[in-house]
């Protein structure tokens, strides 16, 4: 008895990545990570046959993705890393710029605590007291 399981088209002998159902009553099907053990009603696909998998006329198709498969960065997630890593970077004379004319009714800037703000700050990051004490 082999332990990998095997893509259920015919003919084809490549291990299984994927598991196929078809939900009836929605006219849908549903494409899956590798379900943990082999149902009656339920298709094993490779990667191959997973990717280029259509549903009849009239149905539709829903690709789940499986949630411990790294996902790829969008370019919004690049662009946030990008500005923070510039803002980190900045010299700090610099980042007082940045933030303007902006004074508490203590006379310091913002993120330069004071009791108006009540917040601390230790280099790059912020402790803000909650409002309870």
């Amino acid at each position: 008895m082999s332990l990998v399981r095997r893509c259920s088209r015919t003919a084809c002998g490549r291990p299984a990545v994927a598991t196929l159902t078809y939900v009836y009553a929605d006219s849908t099907a549903v494409l899956g990570p590798l379900a943990t053990y082999a149902e009656p009603h339920c298709y094993d696909l490779c990667a191959e046959h997973s990717e280029r998998l259509t549903a009849p006329r009239g149905w539709e198709v829903v690709r789940l993705s499986d949630g411990s498969a790294p996902s790829r960065p969008s370019g919004d997630d690049l662009e946030a890393l990008a500005n923070a890593v510039r803002e980190a970077a900045r010299p700090p004379g610099r980042a007082a710029e940045a933030w303007g004319s902006a004074r508490t009714e203590s006379g310091k800037g913002p993120g330069q605590g004071g009791p108006a703000t009540g917040e601390t700050r230790r280099g790059h990051l912020r402790v803000l007291r909650s409002p309870d004490s």
